[in-house]
């Protein structure tokens, strides 16, 4: 704090008067204000990062290198590792989820890409009812969706007797391995392609309609346009959608637990399913389920950085 002194004139009484008046020490300038209000929201986001995700992460890494129960854990090594190369169910988690993600991946995106592509046409009547119906399986309960694709693809269910009354037998979805896996792409197909359609809307809204009137007049046909406008345009989009996807296709827990049970015995086993089992179904084996989790973390990000080096065609 310092004094100041001010002279103060009355109009009333023509008088000046003499007064001392405390003041603060200089403000600092707009610019510190600014970078200090921006260190304040950046700071606690990063700690609530470091500590919910990170942290837990680094705590996994070193349960991975351990074994036994509770509070008697000794140090393993690379024993866990080790035990995953002989492990053949988490072979054959890892075999499922690799085909899910080959079939299913492509297939979602290339339908939500073309959705887009429809529904953005300014032409089109009742644009939004489709949108918001196109959509809407990505709002449903995945429990409740669930039951209702066994339901469907049951002995007596709807699909079956669609088959029935054109002719075909009945196919026993959940009791062949090959099946219960397409049923398993068909709910992840209907459940998140509308999804993926909302990203690559709010691309296509941002490309200029006259860009595609331009390509009209110069004879290019619909299919032209969509490949040598849209998908490059797109690029960013598409590469953002398809990091998600493959992200969440590796992760995938819900459908194989609810809808297949993993089943016909470990036909449909997804690695988050098998972790799952091995952390809280059999027998507790959390420095081994520890040690599944780092792998698929490793494989998430190798997969994400290739996309990104593939994908970014920036010079």
């Amino acid at each position: 704090m310092y004094k100041r002194q001010v002279l103060i004139f009355n109009a009333a009484a023509p008088f000046v008067r003499k007064e001392t008046i405390m003041e603060g020490k200089k403000g600092m300038s707009l610019a510190k204000r600014h970078l200090m209000i921006g260190w304040g929201f950046v700071i606690p986001a990063t700690l609530l990062i470091f500590i919910f995700s990170f942290f837990p992460m680094f705590q996994a890494i070193l349960l991975s290198l351990k074994k036994g129960v509770g509070t008697h854990m000794i140090w393993n090594g690379i024993g866990n590792y080790a035990r995953i190369l002989k492990d053949k169910q988490f072979i054959q988690a890892i075999f499922n989820t690799l085909f899910y993600l080959v079939i299913q991946v492509p297939i979602m995106l290339g339908i939500a890409l073309a959705l887009a592509s429809i529904l953005n046409n300014k032409h089109l009547r009742f644009k939004g009812l489709f949108r918001t119906m196109i959509f809407l399986p990505c709002a449903t309960s995945l429990v409740s969706y669930s039951m209702i694709f066994r339901s469907m693809f049951a002995n007596d269910g709807f699909i079956n007797n669609v088959l029935v009354n054109f002719g075909f037998n009945r196919i026993g979805w959940f009791q062949n391995d090959w099946m219960a896996r397409a049923v398993i792409i068909i709910a992840l197909i209907w459940r998140w392609t509308g999804y993926n359609m909302v990203f690559y809307l709010a691309g296509l809204q941002n490309i200029e309609y006259s860009v595609y009137e331009a390509a009209k007049i110069d004879g290019a046909s619909p299919f032209q346009s969509f490949r040598k406008i849209t998908v490059p345009l797109l690029r960013p989009t598409i590469l953002l959608t398809a990091i998600m996807s493959i992200n969440g296709t590796l992760q995938l827990f819900d459908e194989s637990v609810n809808l297949t049970k993993g089943g016909p015995g470990i036909a449909t086993i997804t690695m988050s399913h098998y972790i799952y089992n091995i952390s809280f179904v059999t027998s507790p084996n959390f420095p081994y389920a520890a040690a599944l989790s780092v792998v698929i973390l490793v494989m998430v990000g190798t997969l994400s950085v290739i996309q990104m080096k593939v994908g970014d065609k920036r010079d």
